[in-house]
């Protein structure tokens, strides 16, 4: 067992992104497409940062009219 502290990524994968918030590859593109989702590029590849990802879940939240998870 190793004595480091777990660090959360920096960056998140779009399978990732899909097994985080449950929704569709499809749907995840759909959503940059749109612009409602913003994902960093590193040359072909998209990631999302663990910022955007809550950003977007916040935004949800209040569109429904859920308060937010603290």
């Amino acid at each position: 067992m190793s004595n480091q502290p777990q660090c959360e990524p920096l960056l998140y994968s779009v399978r990732d992104a899909q097994r985080m918030t449950r929704l569709s590859r499809a749907t995840l593109y759909r959503l940059i497409s749109d612009g409602r989702l913003k994902p960093v590029r590193i040359g072909r590849a998209v990631r999302f940062t663990t910022a955007e990802l809550r950003r977007f879940v916040v935004q949800l939240e209040a569109q429904d009219g859920l308060a937010p998870v603290a």
